[in-house]
């Protein structure tokens, strides 16, 4: 069972009913995407389940492309933010996730729209709370 993101969240999709013989009007029948040879590695979905992945790809592609790229922004500072309150912190996985929100926020700037100056605040505040915690692991005070 996957799921698909959609701005109103993520919907489950696929599932144990299954209907190999389903194609979708005008596409490859799902069961030919990625056909390696082995039936046994390949998803089968029923007609209800394939609607339901239509019906969220059309949401989807209604969907700005900034609100969809500052969803994922706002996922790796959620990510980030994870890595840095482990106990103890995992300061690579931080990093990468920091580092990846940077990217995004400052390669794309104001073409973010509303969401522009949001992101860049909690990128902001995310590298100073990993120099931060970072500065408390390396100097540990005195018990």
């Amino acid at each position: 069972m996957g799921t698909l993101w959609t701005p109103d969240g993520e919907h489950r999709v696929g599932g144990d009913e299954q209907d190999r013989d389903t194609a979708v009007p005008g596409q490859p029948p799902l069961s030919a995407v990625g056909d390696d040879g082995n039936d046994d590695d390949e998803p089968e979905y029923t007609e209800e389940q394939i609607e339901q992945m239509r019906q969220l790809e059309e949401k989807l592609a209604q969907t700005p492309a900034s609100v969809v790229v500052a969803n994922h922004a706002y996922g790796l500072f959620e990510l980030a933010a994870l890595h840095l309150g482990r106990r103890p912190p995992n300061f690579e996985q931080a990093q990468l996730a920091i580092d990846a929100m940077g990217v995004l926020v400052e390669g794309l700037g104001d073409r973010l729209g509303d969401h522009a100056r949001q992101l860049q605040d909690g990128l902001t505040q995310l590298r100073l709370a990993f120099v931060q915690v970072r500065g408390a692991a390396e100097n540990p005070p005195d018990a």
